[in-house]
């Protein structure tokens, strides 16, 4: 029996409408990333897992597709040494046995790798982007994959918050010309450091970020009972609870943080930390003031961004018309290099998730017009003397920049009409012997019905025509 074709689960197959759409995503973002003085690298697929791992928290190393050693892997291993009772084995420790390398997981670990491994070759500060699909061994649902592709956008070698800035005018631009309306949510690590500080929980930092991350799918009270499984009293989630609905402008909740930070809170303990994360909310929202951002910015004091590596500014973006989960994300880590042995080399970046982009802008019908097809003009074959005759003012187009196609086979009008019409051609040609006899061809508006007859030399009249 014949094979039944198949892919794995949280992967997909894009045909020719759907790749014109994402090219149309990848080229808005990329034009955007240049006019900052960003350049593109790409990384290897895989990395090794050495690289990998510890970066993203015990979730995120359970997440990452791990690749067997080439040729016989199992060789020579002593199962009994990774044995713990019954039928039950050790498979983490044994993975690393097995595996050195893995897919990698997101775009910003190999980006941190890469300027480590090239730091003699690029200048600092180094602004880079990069567009590269990347794993992750998620359960796939709506708007998750596990493969997708990141679009990111990063700045390694300054501590300067107009960094921060120039990402918030990145987002906004970026949406601006995909038509979207979206939140750009801020928050600092450094005030959610303070917050474990001052509900005296210093250690539980990750623990209280992982559980915060979650509330957006959770809600408050599962977030509150995680944490208390996590080893925190009731006392710390007091103290906590209310920082996670503040409600107010920008310069209240900074108030407020302020007053908590200072020691107001019940446990009036002072977080040095969190005042100066803090007092770096109150200078980039004074930046973006100054900027005119015309999308609307939020500091969100529940924002968490679950990976391990961020220090300072954190970033989440939603589309504010279409119901789906966060389509861009980054924020500052200061000690990532330091982990490839390049310390006090703090960067910041921002993933724009084209998956998910390519999602609400099919769902809100913002994909342009001439996205939906590849060609512009399909010439219909009437015949060999007709095709001779076609061939060098196509080719003519073709060089003007014009996508033609010819029908490759000559026969019925109506089944030519059809093909344009399946693939949402805009304009076709019918140029028979009349139009030979005069030297001109014939083009037609399919939408509108206009049809002309132009000299077949005037490439420029034709363009005017074709371009509206």
């Amino acid at each position: 029996m014949a094979q039944k074709p198949s892919i794995p689960k949280g992967t997909r197959d894009f045909g020719p409408a759907e790749m014109a759409g994402r090219n149309y995503i990848f080229d808005t973002i990329r034009s955007v990333f240049k006019t900052y003085g960003y350049a593109p690298i790409e990384t290897p697929s895989m990395e090794n897992l050495s690289t990998l791992l510890g970066k993203y928290g015990d979730e995120g190393d359970k997440l990452l597709f791990r690749i067997l050693n080439s040729g016989d892997s199992f060789s020579g291993i002593d199962f009994s040494e990774y044995h713990i009772e019954g039928d039950n084995y050790n498979s983490k420790a044994l993975s690393l046995k097995v595996c050195e390398k893995g897919l990698r997981y997101d775009l910003t670990v190999p980006f941190a790798r890469f300027v480590v491994q090239h730091q003699n070759e690029i200048s600092f500060p180094f602004k880079r982007y990069q567009i590269q699909p990347v794993w992750r061994a998620d359960r796939p649902q709506k708007g998750r994959y596990r493969e997708f592709y990141q679009c990111d956008v990063d700045v390694i070698g300054s501590r300067s918050l107009l960094n921060e800035l120039e990402l918030v005018q990145i987002v906004d631009r970026v949406f601006r010309l995909f038509d979207v309306n979206v939140l750009i949510k801020i928050n600092n690590r450094k005030v959610l450091t303070g917050l474990s500080e001052i509900c005296g929980f210093p250690d539980k930092v990750v623990d209280i970020t992982v559980a915060i991350d979650k509330i957006d799918k959770i809600g408050l009270e599962a977030v509150e009972a995680e944490m208390k499984e996590k080893g925190l009293d009731d006392a710390a989630v007091e103290v906590i609870r209310p920082v996670l609905s503040l409600s107010g402008t920008t310069a209240e909740k900074i108030e407020v943080m302020r007053e908590l930070m200072n020691g107001r809170s019940a446990s009036g303990i002072v977080s040095d930390t969190g005042l100066k994360g803090l007092e770096e909310l109150e200078e980039l929202f004074g930046l973006i003031g100054a900027a005119g951002i015309e999308q609307e910015v939020e500091i969100d004091l529940s924002l968490a961004r679950g990976l391990n590596y961020y220090t300072g500014a954190i970033f989440e973006v939603k589309a504010k018309d279409f119901p789906i989960g966060s389509i861009c994300g980054g924020g500052r880590y200061d000690n990532l290099t330091g982990i490839f042995g390049l310390p006090n080399m703090s960067g910041v970046g921002i993933s724009f998730g084209a998956d998910r982009i390519y999602d609400v802008l099919k769902g809100l019908d913002k994909f342009p017009s001439e996205v939906k097809s590849t060609t512009k003009v399909l010439f219909a074959n009437m015949g060999s003397d007709e095709l001779k005759y076609l061939i060098p003012i196509v080719k003519g187009l073709r060089e003007a920049g014009v996508s033609c196609e010819i029908y490759p086979e000559s026969g019925k009008l109506k089944k030519q009409f059809e093909y344009a019409d399946r693939k949402s051609i805009p304009f076709i040609s019918i140029t028979g012997g009349d139009e030979i006899a005069a030297g001109t061809v014939n083009l037609k508006n399919l939408s509108s019905g206009e049809q002309k007859n132009f000299s077949k030399d005037d490439i420029q009249a034709i363009l005017d025509f074709l371009i509206g």
